[in-house]
């Protein structure tokens, strides 16, 4: 069996401190935690057998007594009845938590409201809220959103979001995602601990490539808990102990790899009780990493040689840190201070087919990445920062997921049923009714494109994620249709994309909105059919006639008023021009000719020839151009009246009107 220590496992430097603090002060005499010191039952009984009393409360203390106050902190209002009684205060409340104090103590007299993210019955909460008045605690997202929702002018109060030091980052980058989104007014803190962050790292990456975790702290301790919390996401089995005696040997010794985390309130000395448990218990137990114990004098001498050879040692699946020495068109050279060559090659340094190397890698840069494979006979190591990356980026998926974030990515490959996108070098499947693209469209369209995605589902499980354009296409276009709507006018100009066509007309995209473009509205040619004109997906230009915003209704219009063809028309002619014409449509009155695109005229039937005729069909045919007048023009209407007879021999013309019954030329 091989065991991989967390590399910041323990005491954190706040509770370290803290729990020298008490020790130091056991040994001048009485003294008192207000409350539990740290959330680790078995080192507050150690430090009770030192000497170190607790109380309940600041009511309980004796005046003048000597009174720690706890790593988590207490309430200001506490601290001034232990001042009032005289007492000693020993404040040993973690750096971190003290700086929250002075963050929403500030907010509160500047006349901001205090929000904070975390466990409401938290003891570094309750002190929390204890420093500002007012203050609104919220566990997650939801909850805050729900308030948020409550009333509007809550997202306008001026608000001040601080964080509890356990929190996760995937929990505070939903929630900043939120509050930056839908306050007017917002200031935002990342006051979760470093430490903190850091175990959490470590133990989700541990936990993807180890058969077992074990995870050592008290259950009471909000970071031990949310360290096994992470482990389960990703590892098999996962054993939560408070102390050697609770670990199943018996089921541990199925594993080949096993990992050991402990939250920041867990002492050393409880580490190595676990550590000598397992080495007594299972045989041929092998130490590779690891730096749990480093920090305690009570490590054997034996266990930190063994310790100090593994950090010599690369081993797989180790994340190492080291300066970039040289970069080639395939591959990026890296110093580790080891005896092997490291390298990373091109294809493993990232899943981005538009990433470019040479920007990002430069000479002299640390980087970061996972050790793939070693070989101690040639001395070398091949690295990985895109599985690096990756790790990292799942906790971005997942809170994009969350707070539905549009991401971008890169079509890698066409997949079963859809696509692969690569998005922060995590592959994300797409389907293909969610791929945006019509239903018959082939999926190699989007090879190599950019595009924008919904996550839609994470199993960090089994290493699925799935991700739809579709939706991400959908809140684009709702949002470009609010934009439109804000600023609509008429004559406002567009360029839209044709989306279907009727007998009528066509619909136009124009960002989010359809609109409808009539027949008559598609040129200043005169044409029956839309299909004659455009075709889908053609990109044209249109302008707004008219709108309704209660029926989201668009009249457009393809036409160009600097060319419209009446105008043209006018100053080209007038009453007793003449002009060649090309007859384009005959009805039972008579007959419609072109004088100008876009321009027709009426012949009317008496007009078209100089003798009786029953129909115009008689004479004239569609297509044919023949010479009229320009008899009548009435620009009110944009109507043009033409006469074939008017040009006619005058004799001719008063013969023929000699036969026509008296009313009927007219």
């Amino acid at each position: 069996m091989k065991v991989i220590f967390a590399d910041h496992a323990g005491f954190c430097y706040g509770v370290k401190r803290a729990v020298e603090l008490a020790e130091q002060l056991s040994e001048k005499g009485e003294c008192y935690t207000l409350g539990p010191l740290i959330h680790n039952e078995r080192t507050v009984q150690k430090l009770r057998e030192q000497g170190v009393g607790q109380i309940a409360s600041a009511d309980e203390a004796k005046p003048g007594s000597t009174v720690i106050i706890r790593s988590h902190g207490v309430t200001e209002r506490e601290t001034q009845i232990l001042a009032r009684k005289g007492c000693k205060i020993i404040d040993a409340t973690c750096p971190n938590v003290s700086k929250i104090h002075r963050i929403v103590r500030e907010a509160s007299k500047n006349g901001r409201l205090p929000i904070i993210i975390g466990s409401r019955t938290h003891p570094e909460v309750v002190a929390i809220c204890g420093w500002c008045d007012g203050a609104l605690v919220f566990k997650n997202a939801e909850e805050l959103k729900s308030w948020l929702d409550s009333s509007e002018n809550n997202k306008k109060t001026p608000v001040t979001v601080v964080y509890q030091t356990t929190e996760t980052k995937t929990n505070m980058q939903i929630c900043n995602n939120l509050i930056k989104k839908e306050c007017t007014n917002c200031e935002v803190f990342d006051t979760i601990c470093g430490a903190t962050s850091r175990r959490q790292f470590e133990a989700a990456r541990l936990s993807e490539f180890c058969d077992a975790m074990v995870v050592i702290g008290g259950r009471t301790s909000a970071n031990t808990m949310r360290l096994a919390e992470i482990c389960a996401e990703k590892c098999p089995q996962v054993f939560f102990v408070e102390k050697a005696d609770e670990l199943d040997i018996d089921r541990l010794k199925n594993a080949g790899t096993v990992g050991i985390t402990a939250g920041a309130s867990t002492p050393a000395w409880i580490i190595k009780e676990v550590y000598n448990k397992m080495t007594e218990e299972i045989k041929g137990l092998e130490v590779i990493a690891g730096a749990a114990d480093s920090k305690t004098e009570e490590t054997e001498t034996s266990f930190a040689e063994l310790l100090e050879q593994s950090i010599k040692t690369l081993n797989t699946g180790e994340k190492v840190v080291g300066v970039i020495v040289g970069v080639s068109p395939t591959e990026i050279s890296v110093d580790l201070g080891t005896k092997h060559s490291a390298y990373i090659p091109v294809s493993e340094f990232s899943d981005d087919p538009d990433v470019k190397i040479e920007e990002i890698a430069k000479i002299g840069s640390e980087i970061e990445a996972y050790v793939i494979r070693v070989n101690d006979v040639e001395g070398t190591a091949m690295l990985s920062k895109k599985r690096l990356d990756a790790v990292k980026n799942w906790d971005t998926i997942e809170a994009a997921k969350d707070s539905k974030e549009t991401l971008e990515g890169t079509v890698t490959e066409e997949n079963k049923g859809g696509i692969v996108v690569a998005v922060k070098g995590v592959r994300v499947f797409v389907p293909a009714s969610q791929s945006g693209l019509p239903k018959d469209a082939p999926m190699t369209e989007l090879l190599k494109k950019r595009v924008k995605l919904r996550i839609t589902e994470v199993n960090r499980s089994r290493r699925r994620v799935v991700g739809s354009i579709r939706a991400a296409q959908y809140e684009e276009r709702k949002a470009n249709a609010e934009k439109i709507w804000e600023t609509i006018e008429v004559g406002a100009k567009y360029d839209g994309v044709v989306k279907s066509l009727t007998s009528y007309g066509v619909f136009v995209d124009i960002g989010g909105i359809d609109g409808m473009v009539h027949v008559s509205e598609l040129s200043w040619r005169r044409t029956r059919n839309p299909a004659d004109i455009v075709k889908v997906g053609d990109h044209i230009t249109v302008s707004v006639i008219s709108f309704d915003k209660e029926k989201k209704k668009i009249s457009l219009t393809c036409k160009d008023a600097s060319e419209n063809p009446w105008e043209k028309f006018i100053s080209t002619y007038e009453v007793g021009s003449t002009a060649k014409v090309r007859i384009v449509k005959l009805t039972d009155f008579g007959a419609f000719a072109e004088i100008i695109p876009g321009v027709d005229g009426l012949i009317h039937i008496s007009q078209i020839a100089d003798h009786r005729i029953a129909k115009a069909s008689e004479v004239l045919k569609e297509g044919q151009e023949v010479e009229a007048k320009i008899t009548e023009i009435d620009t009110e209407k944009k109507k043009v009246s033409l006469s074939i007879r008017a040009l006619l021999e005058p004799a001719a013309v008063s013969a023929a009107a000699a036969d026509v019954p008296e009313g009927e030329a007219e």
